[in-house]
């Protein structure tokens, strides 16, 4: 039977006084990838917000990961985190380090200390993602694809049990679009189950996967 990552029954939020998700209703196990579909605006960011923490439920029940998201405590939601791989829309690496040492912050922040561990680990998800030989680049220095790679790499870094990726090809070309639509197909077959926010219909139809829409 394959285990629930994710379970959330009868979810409303409201943004100020206006409800922007309604009756949510959904679940996804390990190793299965859905998309999020929906117009801009429609909630799917704040959707990702409820799974990892940063906005609390207005009605209804969340589980992501083990944790009771309605319940969970301030000092529990680092170590949520730590089991999830988030992909934003805006990269949100740290300018003034390379990508080895972005990528180390993240390990260090997750209680890794061991550099021989560190090496390796951040070796083998730069060569996963295409960018061993850029390791050294500052991130202003990688094209727009490079850099979404680089975050892909950042999310996968700490095997997390769900990734979750807000619009991550939405500013790409076809070529970077799908090689991160590859290393994400890849990544289900660890387990690992993706969660991905897409309006893009056309991307839906080239690599399909099961469709959630809001």
């Amino acid at each position: 039977m394959i285990k629930n990552i994710v379970e959330i029954k009868n979810l409303s939020v409201y943004r100020k006084d206006k409800k922007i998700l309604s009756n949510i209703n959904f679940k996804i196990g390990q190793g299965e990838f859905i998309y999020l579909k929906g117009k801009i605006g429609s909630g799917k960011s704040s959707f990702f917000k409820i799974l990892y923490a940063d906005v609390p439920p207005t009605e209804g029940t969340v589980k992501v990961a083990g944790y009771d998201i309605n319940n969970i405590k301030i000092n529990d939601i680092p170590f949520l985190r730590r089991k999830l791989g988030i992909i934003f829309q805006d990269y949100r690496l740290l300018t003034d380090r390379n990508i080895f040492d972005n990528l180390k912050f993240v390990l260090e922040a997750s209680g890794v200390r061991s550099a021989k561990l560190i090496n390796s680990k951040i070796n083998k998800v730069l060569e996963q993602v295409g960018l061993l030989d850029k390791k050294l680049r500052m991130p202003f220095d990688l094209s727009g694809g490079e850099q979404q790679c680089c975050v892909i790499a950042r999310a996968l870094i700490n095997s997390p049990v769900l990734i979750l990726a807000d619009e991550p090809t939405g500013n790409l070309d076809w070529e970077y679009t799908d090689r991160i639509m590859k290393i994400l197909s890849e990544t289900i077959k660890t387990n690992t189950a993706v969660i991905m926010a897409t309006h893009d219909y056309s991307l839906i139809e080239k690599f399909p996967a099961n469709v959630f829409s809001i």
